[in-house]
């Protein structure tokens, strides 16, 4: 089959655009290890979801607890609604209690973090208050979206949004998920806690790993203490 001038300038030109394409694909930032699994928010036109039917009571997460967390996830209609972060700050920072809830089977992953210092001003290792105020330093309620990657002190980290009145300085405070030392499971055996942060989701590189992954684009993570 023989081409004129015209059909030979076209083909080129998407021969040029394909390897754009692929170059930009093959040079992204963010490891493939760290990219959710399902798709994100905000694609264009996305088809919806069927909604998931979870366990009324996932084992090892508080039932009012969980149900507070399907409440929001409603109430906030988010999208990407395949696994959901749930947060006990109930619990003490040397028990696991960041909850990764798969909505479909009810399979729960459990991780240590810390809580901000604002929160704990004795260290008791104990989540005493709350606050969304600019240099409280300390942990804030409520339901959260994840948002972008970024390479900050600690390596790359992931930014969250506050949703609620109770988080939503959450962005302009700079909380967000990373890794610290004094998150590490091993200050437990030394100090029976982990240490503190200022505010965010600090916890041991590894399982930072495991919840940024499983959280990515735009998943939501409830956090709260039940009385």
């Amino acid at each position: 089959m023989s081409l004129n001038r015209r059909d030979m300038l076209r083909l080129g030109a998407y021969g040029a655009a394909g390897a754009i394409l692929s170059s930009a694909a093959s040079s992204s930032t963010v490891p493939s290890l760290l990219m959710p699994t399902s798709p994100l928010s905000g694609a264009p036109n996305p088809t919806p979801l069927i909604q998931p039917q979870a366990p009324s009571s996932p084992i090892g997460v508080d039932p009012q607890l969980f149900a507070r967390a399907k409440a929001a996830l409603d109430s906030h209609k988010i999208y990407a609604r395949d696994t959901i972060g749930i947060v006990d700050f109930s619990k003490p920072s040397s028990e696991p209690r960041f909850h990764l809830v798969d909505m479909a089977s009810g399979a729960v992953e459990s991780f240590r973090v810390a809580h901000g210092r604002g929160s704990d001003p004795d260290h008791s290792g104990f989540v005493e208050k709350f606050s969304n105020n600019f240099g409280s330093y300390a942990s804030s309620n409520g339901a959260y979206t994840t948002a972008d990657y970024y390479d900050g002190k600690y390596g790359l980290s992931m930014k969250v949004r506050g949703l609620d009145w109770s988080n939503f300085n959450a962005e302009p405070r700079a909380i967000v998920i990373h890794n610290a030392w004094y998150a590490e499971d091993d200050m437990i055996s030394v100090h029976g806690k982990l240490g503190r942060s200022e505010g965010c989701f600090a916890m041991s590189r590894e399982n930072q790993y495991k919840v940024m992954r499983k959280l990515a684009g735009g998943r939501m993570i409830y956090a709260d203490k039940l009385a």
